[in-house]
């Protein structure tokens, strides 16, 4: 158990120290003096300066930080933020959120040349490589499925063709099966009774299901299938959220979306250590993936708002007042800071 929090916390860590190296580079790639790259933060353990930036070990390890001459307030400096051109600023801020999409690109990568990435393959294509499984994909509410325990990600043994195993649920409705699941690393049984009657758009016992093949991929077409991977999940999450906040105009009821904090993604990750190495660092992945996206959103006190800020000041011709900026920063990062700490609690009343 210590192991497993350890690794976590390392994974996590790493994801935040890379985020802001990500800031860093892209400043010392146009000369922008930076005072401190931290990892944790204060107060300081160690501290060594190079070439005039202070490269420190601190105490607290919630992350880490870069210290930019100007980005807080304007510095009458050439090396410094406030004097460079927007789109040298806007780069800057981008660093991070690009790290975050990069490291998903090299897991991805990774995973398709080591293991090998789950595909999907037709029904009708007669496939001569590795074995085909049939795989649930989504599992509807209060579905057969859900009452049985099933989860997304769910390998249904036995069968390698989806009409072969609608085939046989058709064959049984109204009768009790048990079905052979294959999760992470885990074989289990379970028992569910497909149903006579359902909706029309979720089949007999509720599942959404693909046939899938693990194909690995060689060494030069394993980046590609990395960049690929990552490209349609970055494009997925906005979707994803576009249809939650338009069910919350709507008033609609939203199924299936659980917001989560750090102790809720801390089990995910254990959960996903259990099922194995590959399903970790899947998860990881999209972890990054999900960071990267919610750290460009136009909110300020992240860096989707400084890139908001910047827009603003090519289109006024002039910067926003620094105080302004911090103050509405300020308020927006309490408000985060506080959603945090409420998922946080409601994380942890779930546990116990």
């Amino acid at each position: 158990m210590f192991l497993t929090i350890l690794i976590i916390f390392f994974c996590l860590i790493s994801l935040m120290v890379l985020h802001e190296l990500g800031h860093f580079l892209m400043a010392k790639r146009f000369g922008v003096e930076v005072e401190e790259f931290g990892i944790g933060y204060p107060p300081r353990i160690f501290g060594k300066k190079i070439k005039g930036t202070i490269y420190s070990l601190n105490l607290l390890p919630f992350g880490a930080f870069v210290k930019i001459t100007g980005e807080e307030e304007r510095v009458e400096n050439s090396k410094s933020f406030s004097q460079k051109p927007i789109w040298q600023r806007s780069l800057i801020i981008l660093g991070g959120v690009v790290s975050f999409w990069l490291v998903a690109v090299i897991i991805f990568s990774s995973i398709a040349f080591f293991w090998g990435l789950p595909t999907s393959i037709p029904d009708d294509l007669e496939y001569s490589g590795n074995k085909t499984e049939v795989m649930a994909v989504e599992i509807m509410d209060n579905s057969p499925a859900q009452l049985a325990g099933m989860k997304p990600g769910d390998k249904i043994m036995n069968f390698n063709k989806i009409n072969q195993f609608q085939e046989f649920i058709k064959s049984h409705q109204g009768e009790e099966i048990t079905l052979t699941i294959e999760r992470g690393k885990e074989s289990l049984d379970i028992d569910l009774t497909p149903r006579v009657s359902y909706p029309q758009d979720e089949g007999s016992i509720g599942v959404g299901l693909a046939r899938v093949a693990n194909i690995r991929y060689p060494w030069y077409q394993a980046p590609w299938q990395g960049i690929s991977v990552a490209a349609k999940q970055t494009v997925a999450i906005p979707i994803i959220l576009g249809n939650i906040l338009k069910k919350v105009f709507q008033g609609e009821e939203i199924k299936g979306v659980k917001l989560v904090g750090p102790v809720g993604i801390g089990k995910m990750m254990s959960e996903s250590l259990m099922q194995g190495g590959v399903n970790f660092l899947m998860l990881l992945s999209m972890i990054s993936i999900w960071l990267a996206v919610f750290n460009i959103l136009p909110i300020p006190a992240l860096d989707g708002g400084k890139l908001l800020f910047l827009g603003l000041e090519k289109i006024r011709g002039r910067a926003i007042n620094q105080k302004i900026e911090a103050k509405i920063n300020a308020v927006f990062f309490t408000l985060l800071l506080g959603l945090m700490l409420f998922v946080t609690i409601k994380d942890i009343i779930g546990l116990l």
